[in-house]
């Protein structure tokens, strides 16, 4: 076996141009392959660990789908809000550890205008135990002051102390609404830093700096000009917070998350509903599934193309190999030994690929993982290979070797006779 191997590398090593090319090809498709497989694992484990110790999101009943997009990616809008008072009941339930309330429904040149409190810098985690820092500046103190998102600091060039107006509803573009809060501005109190998950791209006010800047709308409507209350007559101890979206629950033992949840679904002073985010999760994947089967069929189709050039290029070289192939016939190795030879030509050719593929794809992952994180909020982490990566990766190892059976089968078939013999 390991004259065998020998004379495989060195005939592989010989044909260096062609190796090179089919090795390249079948790395370039396990990479690809690969990189499918750790893109699809990050960003389920990156949507994941948005929230992390969170047990329960509790909104207006309605879809559970609709409740975690609006609620913790910022996508879509609430059919329906909550009212403070049934919030406050939740909060001070004897089974919840904390809260965090949301209310949504203003944004600024593009971006949602989140209201909360100080529980949401205290409490909120991410990525399993990582909380909130500030890259400048503190939590909002006053009624109209504003924490930014670093994708907004950034992508807008804010810095403390500037003033921003918000605008009332979801503005799709990026410049100024027309139905802005002009007379009610806010002074950007501080920064976010990069957390890589939908926090980066909101603004966070207080709750009461929801209400303050609606103190003077009358059923969604702006107030007539000269009857607008001026931003120098609000107190924050002034304002009522009347409705929130919806807020996040923190139990004091897992033990009670589900049968809180049945409390709250069957809530009879309040239609509400809570959801676990874990497993409204795997609804969403389940939805949304068939594209990422979609992507992994055109990559095998991607790693099939790869190993048939590898067949063609084992094929085709057979006729320069002719005499070869005669020469060790005549020094006595048996139809057997030839099989078995271009057999381990084609097992170390995939190999090598697989080989290839994988170095590539790390190295590209430790290269652009931080850019792909800054640019686009994507946490792809750099680990091991999945089990279906290791399953991938010793399919095209087995598939290499059974490639191999065919040019063996011709080299088979070639006669001693025909192999010595000159062809013109």
């Amino acid at each position: 076996m390991i004259v065998l191997l020998s004379l495989a590398w060195k005939s592989l090593r010989n044909r260096l141009l062609t190796t090179s090319l089919t090795v390249l090809s079948i790395g370039l498709s396990m990479a690809l392959l690969l990189g499918v497989e750790n893109v699809r694992v990050g960003a389920r484990e990156s949507f994941a660990n948005t929230i992390s110790q969170t047990d329960l999101i509790v909104g207006a009943r309605g879809g559970s789908l609709q409740l975690l997009l609006y609620s913790v990616f910022r996508i879509g809008q609430a059919t329906n809000n909550i009212s403070y008072e049934s919030y406050q009941h939740w909060k001070n339930h004897p089974a919840v550890a904390w809260t965090i309330p949301y209310s949504l429904g203003d944004s600024h040149r593009g971006f949602r205008v989140v209201g909360t409190t100080e529980d949401f810098y205290q409490h909120l985690r991410f990525r399993r135990d990582r909380r909130l820092e500030f890259a400048a500046g503190r939590s909002p103190q006053g009624v109209f002051d504003v924490v930014l998102g670093s994708d907004v600091a950034a992508t807008l060039n804010y810095k403390l102390g500037d003033k921003i107006v918000i605008s009332h509803g979801v503005a799709a573009g990026r410049g100024i609404a027309d139905n802005d809060h002009a007379d009610k501005p806010f002074t950007v109190s501080g920064i976010l830093k990069k957390t890589a998950t939908p926090v980066d791209r909101s603004l966070y006010i207080q709750l009461e700096g929801i209400s303050a800047v609606h103190i003077d709308w009358a059923d969604g409507a702006p107030p007539m000009p000269g009857e607008e209350v001026p931003a120098a007559k609000i107190a924050k101890e002034n304002m009522k917070v009347e409705q929130i979206t919806s807020f996040l629950l923190r139990c004091k033992t897992r033990i009670a998350t589900l049968q809180l949840q049945r409390e709250i679904n069957t809530y009879k002073e309040e239609a509400m509903q809570a959801i676990i985010p874990g497993v409204t999760l795997q609804e969403l994947w389940r939805t949304i599934g068939y594209a990422e089967d979609a992507l992994q069929v055109v990559t095998i189709f991607v790693i099939l193309v790869g190993l048939l050039g590898m067949l063609v290029s084992l094929y085709t070289s057979l006729n320069e190999r002719r005499r070869e192939m005669a020469i060790l016939r005549v020094i006595g190795a048996g139809p057997g030994k030839i099989i078995a030879l271009l057999v381990l030509e084609s097992g170390l050719l995939a190999l090598a690929g697989c080989l290839v593929g994988v170095v590539m794809i790390y190295g590209l992952s430790f290269v652009f993982q931080p850019i792909v994180e800054q640019q686009f909020g994507l946490y792809v982490p750099v680990q091991p290979p999945t089990p279906a990566g290791w399953i991938y990766l010793g399919a095209v190892v087995f598939a290499g070797i059974l490639i191999g059976f065919v040019p063996a089968w011709k080299a088979y078939r070639n006669t001693l006779a025909d192999g010595l013999s000159i062809r013109v």
